[in-house]
This record gives C-alpha cells, sequence and structure tokens, in this order.
C-alpha cells in the first residue's frame, strides 16, 4: 500500500524571539551573579558570570514559540490545528492590533501574544466541537501569515 502524498511544504515559518533590549538585561545576571564568586576567586566570578549570562540568552531564546503553517497544519506554539476548521484571518497591526490584543481580545480564544511585537493575526475557529472560537497570534509579518494560511486552505 502506499502512502497518499500530502503537501508538507512550509509555507510560513517565524520564531517569535525576545527582542534585543530583553535579552541585554537578561544578559546583565551574568555580572550580578559574578559578584558573588568574587570572595572565591576573580577568574572563578569571571567565568561564571558569563556561563550564566550565555545560558540564560540561550534558554530565552530557546524557549521561544515558533509560529508556522506546514502543509495544511497551523501551528502555534504548542498548539496546532487543520486550517479547514479557520475562516478568513484578518492581519492588524497599529491601533487595529492593540485593541485586538487588549480591549478586543476574545475570552473563548485561543491566544499566542508576544509582547513587543506589533502585529497580530485573528482567525476565527469554524470547528463547532471545539470550545476556541478564534486563534489570535502575534507576528511581526501578520500580513504574510495570513496569506500563508489563506494558500494552505486553498
Amino acid at each position: 500500500m502506499q502512502n497518499p502524498a500530502t503537501d508538507a511544504r512550509v509555507h510560513y515559518h517565524e520564531r517569535l524571539s525576545p527582542s534585543l533590549w530583553l535579552l541585554v538585561t537578561v544578559a546583565v545576571a551574568g555580572p550580578m551573579v559574578s559578584l558573588v564568586f568574587v570572595p572565591i576567586g576573580s577568574t572563578v566570578a569571571l567565568i561564571v558570570g558569563a556561563a550564566v549570562s550565555a545560558l540564560l540568552v540561550l534558554g530565552f531564546i530557546a524557549a521561544t514559540p515558533v509560529v508556522s503553517v506546514e502543509g495544511r497544519i497551523l501551528r502555534a506554539g504548542r498548539a496546532h490545528i487543520d486550517v479547514e476548521h479557520l475562516g478568513e484571518p484578518l492581519a492588524l497591526v497599529g491601533e487595529e492590533a492593540r485593541q485586538a490584543r487588549g480591549p478586543g481580545l476574545p475570552a473563548r480564544g485561543w491566544h499566542l501574544i508576544r509582547g513587543g511585537i506589533d502585529g497580530i493575526v485573528v482567525v476565527p475557529n469554524l470547528d463547532a466541537d471545539d470550545p476556541v472560537d478564534t486563534w489570535s497570534i502575534s507576528t511581526r509579518t501578520p500580513d504574510r501569515l495570513a496569506a500563508a494560511i489563506r494558500a494552505a486552505r486553498s
């Protein structure tokens, strides 16, 4: 029996990495930790401080969620949904995005919101069996994500 050919092509992929300012702020923890080890020795303090800074920055980058559209699947962080259950995506920026992330955020929706990322895509969930009625996803390129969802649906 042959496997049916599936379209596993990646239409969109974005890592919602933290801003440079957040990474710098996290890296400042290294020198603070090194001060604790100064009584042991300045070399040890320097090595431990540099290691803590590097591990924290790498940890923050590795823990960031990924938004992707692969084949017919939309993945946003740990969640995923087949695009056949989704309606027309709405790409928002500026004041509209702020409203969608704040007062306009639906209570029964699924949200992947990241601070420092202006754009957002709001997609209605048409699956009657799913208690979630919309997906709200932060993205730096909302037009591209909305286009990828449309392309995967067709």
